[in-house]
């Protein structure tokens, strides 16, 4: 495995350091106290923008998302947890909206889960604030288990939505974690995950990029690299 400077070395080889420079300025993540200030009718809009971007148009999505905001009762939690038959039907007579039925309902199950972590910790926004970024992955696991359609990329866009720093497992940051050695194959397994937790941390404790910025130098990283023989 690489030491970072190294893997930023290469992502400067096909990328210039002003382009760098703006691909990271939207990678700035909110500081814990402001995340956690958030209320969670917020928290639970983001995991509904999330969900119904999944495989549709995210511009079609926002472009809609008045209207969202307007059918969900703006995402107050405890209205979205009762939703009812007659709700559902309501809703999915809505054109204004995006009238898928999984989707709608997954929005009731995470009002659930808000719910229970607001419970436990004050508020859900609370709860995910505190979350140390080196057990990213065991946070990413928990919405995959407690959460309804949180798992794989829309849990970790999410996280990174809420604004905390999130290392995103696409094709080119597979691609650099198998070319490190890391992993052999794209992570689905605990132990898997565990190991590109290790990396990320023992590269972020090396080089003081938080995840989002791991995250996006290894995928630059990968423009270069997927041509070189060496290391793969």
């Amino acid at each position: 495995m690489r030491s970072f400077s190294e893997i930023v070395e290469l992502a400067l080889q096909s990328h210039s350091p002003e382009e760098m420079a703006i691909g990271l300025l939207s990678l700035r993540p909110r500081p814990p106290s402001e995340i956690a200030k958030m209320g969670d009718d917020r928290v639970l809009a983001l995991m509904a923008q999330r969900i119904f971007s999944a495989g549709f148009s995210r511009k079609v999505i926002e472009a809609k998302w008045p209207s969202f905001e307007e059918a969900f009762w703006r995402f107050a939690p405890e209205r979205c947890a009762g939703l009812d038959e007659p709700d559902l039907d309501e809703l999915l007579a809505n054109k204004a909206i995006v009238r898928n039925g999984p989707k709608i309902l997954a929005i009731r199950d995470n009002a659930r889960f808000i719910l229970g972590l607001a419970k436990q910790n004050g508020s859900a926004a609370r709860a995910f604030a505190q979350w140390p970024d080196d057990r990213y992955f065991e946070l990413i696991d928990l919405l995959r288990r407690e959460g309804s359609r949180l798992g794989g990329d829309t849990g970790m866009r999410f996280v990174r939505d809420l604004g905390k720093p999130a290392l995103i497992l696409t094709k080119d940051v597979n691609a650099a974690l198998i070319r490190e050695g890391v992993i052999t194959s794209p992570p689905t397994s605990r132990k898997a995950l565990e190991a590109v937790q290790a990396a990320a941390n023992a590269w972020a404790a090396e080089s003081g990029f938080n995840l989002s910025e791991i995250s996006r130098y290894l995928a630059w990283s990968i423009g270069l690299s997927a041509r070189v023989s060496a290391h793969v």
